[in-house]
């Protein structure tokens, strides 16, 4: 028996602006989308473009406030092959959280405060 990794989840509070954040700071697209029924929840799974694997974003049509993330101890990571081309882009954006620079690594929150790391290429 052998696992494969497929998608990491996230639930977000405004899909539309998280779509545009996922596109414009780290170039994911759409490669799927589930719209249940009478438009309960959406299922939207990005991805890279050269990977199989996807991030799925879930928004959920009852939902009335931001999620609470508690101490958010948990993140994804993207690695790049221009580190230092995507540190400036992440600074115009105003999106860089937090800075590792002995690590050599950064962290970016997106719309929902999720932290997303970003790795300079092996």
């Amino acid at each position: 028996m052998k696992f494969l990794f497929d998608h990491n989840n996230i639930n977000v509070f405004d899909l539309e602006k998280s779509l545009k954040f996922y596109k414009e700071a780290l170039g994911l697209v759409e490669v799927k989308r589930h719209v249940q029924g009478d438009g309960e929840f959406i299922l939207v799974y990005l991805g890279d473009g050269t990977t199989p694997h996807s991030l799925e974003l879930t928004w959920l049509k009852e939902r009335t406030e931001a999620y609470n993330l508690g101490d958010n101890e948990f993140h994804i990571a993207f690695r790049v092959d221009d580190f230092e081309a995507a540190y400036e882009h992440h600074k115009k954006m105003g999106c860089i959280c937090f800075e590792n620079k002995e690590m050599g690594i950064y962290f970016i929150n997106d719309p929902d405060n999720y932290w997303v790391e970003i790795i300079p290429a092996l």
